[in-house]
C-alpha cells in the first residue's frame, strides 16, 4: 500500500511517499480502507522533530485520524463492523496511508450524510474543543478568548463557546480576512496575534492552542478567578519561568492548566464524537476544510501548515 514516512526530521521535504505492507489488525483493532486523512498541527510538530523527546522516531508513518470503511477486524472484534463507514483514531501514527488500523474503542460509526472529509475535520478537534471548555469550567454568560483560532480546534472552540451562550467570544488570528471568517462562525471580537484590538480587557476563560514565548502575557488578560487552558503548542514551548507571571497575579486567583483528550474516558469521547458527527450531518455544526490534497502532495500540505496559510483543516485523500 501507499504510505508516507518521516524519512528525516525537519522540513516538509523530509516526508516521503513509499510502499509498505498493509497492516494486520491486532486482536482489538479494525483495519480501515482510508478515504480521508486529517492533517493537524501536531503532525507538523512530530515531523519537524519537536516531539522527538516524546518517543517519536524517523521512519514513523505520521497521522492520527482517518475515515473510511472497515475491511477486516481482529479476533476480539465483532465481524459486524466489516463494511461500516467509520472515523478512527490511529494513535501516535499510522494515519498517512491507504490502510490504517485503529483500536475498536477509538472507532466511531459515521452517519450516512457525513462525508469522510468532514469526519476527519471534526473527529479529533471537536472533542478537544468540547472538553477543553469543560476543563475550564466554562459557564453560559462568561467571556472566552480563543488564542490561535484559525485551525480546526480553534474554529470549533469558537463555535461551541458561541453555542454555549458565551457573553463574548474573542479570537486572535493573523489577518482581518480570517477574522471576518471567524465572525461568521460566532466570534464577536477579533484581535491580532499579540492579543491587541478592540475587545474586552479581560476574560473568564482563555483556550490557548499556541503557547510559545508570548504565553505569560495572556495571564494579564484573565479576570479574577479566570482560567487559561493550553491545548496545543503550535507556537512552541512557553518560557521556563512562565509561572512567575502567574504567581505575580496571586491575588487574582488565576488558574493555569494543560488539557489532552487522552485524559477523557473512552466512552465520554465516543459519546461526544457521535453527537458532534450527528450535529454536523444535520448541518448544525459548520465545518471548515481549507483544502483537499492527494496523499502524494503531503509535502505541499506540510509546507502550507508551516507557512501559516491554513484556515481550518487540510485533508489528504489516498
Amino acid at each position: 500500500m501507499k504510505a508516507v514516512i518521516i524519512k528525516a526530521f525537519g522540513a516538509p521535504d523530509g516526508l516521503s511517499v513509499v510502499d509498505l505492507p498493509k497492516p494486520d489488525p491486532g486482536p482489538t483493532e479494525v483495519l480501515i480502507a482510508v478515504e480521508a486523512i486529517g492533517v493537524g498541527g501536531v503532525d507538523a510538530l512530530i515531523r519537524n522533530g519537536s516531539l522527538a523527546g516524546w518517543g517519536f522516531t524517523e521512519g514513523l508513518v505520521p497521522g492520527s485520524e482517518v475515515a473510511g470503511t472497515v475491511v477486516s477486524v481482529g479476533h476480539d472484534v465483532d465481524e459486524s463492523w466489516i463494511g461500516r463507514r467509520v472515523w478512527g483514531f490511529t494513535g501516535l501514527g499510522g494515519g498517512y496511508a491507504e490502510h490504517a488500523t485503529a483500536d475498536i474503542d477509538d472507532v466511531v460509526p459515521l452517519p450516512d450524510e457525513l462525508s469522510a472529509v468532514d469526519a476527519v475535520t471534526l473527529g479529533s478537534s471537536g472533542v478537544v474543543a468540547h472538553f477543553a471548555l469543560a476543563h475550564a469550567h466554562f459557564e453560559p454568560g462568561e467571556s472566552v478568548l480563543v488564542r490561535g483560532a484559525a485551525g480546526s480546534i480553534g474554529i470549533l472552540t469558537v463555535q461551541l463557546a458561541a453555542r454555549g451562550d458565551a457573553s463574548a467570544v474573542a479570537v486572535t488570528t493573523s489577518s482581518a480576512e480570517r477574522g471576518e471568517q471567524l465572525r461568521k462562525l460566532g466570534a464577536t471580537h477579533v484581535l491580532d496575534r499579540s492579543g491587541e484590538g478592540d475587545a474586552p480587557p479581560a476574560y473568564d476563560v482563555i483556550i490557548d492552542i499556541v503557547a510559545g514565548p508570548d504565553l505569560p502575557k495572556f495571564f494579564g488578560k484573565l479576570k479574577p478567578n479566570g482560567r487559561l487552558v493550553v491545548v496545543g503548542v503550535v507556537g512552541g514551548q512557553p518560557p521556563a519561568d512562565f509561572g512567575t507571571t502567574l504567581m505575580a497575579a496571586f491575588r487574582n486567583s488565576l488558574t493555569f492548566s494543560t488539557f489532552s483528550a487522552d485524559t477523557v474516558p473512552v466512552e465520554q469521547r465516543r459519546t461526544v464524537r457521535a453527537d458532534q458527527f450527528a450535529a454536523a450531518a444535520r448541518g448544525e455544526l459548520p465545518l471548515v476544510v481549507h483544502e483537499q490534497l492527494p496523499l502524494d502532495d503531503v509535502v505541499l500540505a506540510h509546507r502550507k501548515i508551516d507557512a501559516g496559510e491554513v484556515f481550518g483543516r487540510i485533508v489528504l485523500i489516498p
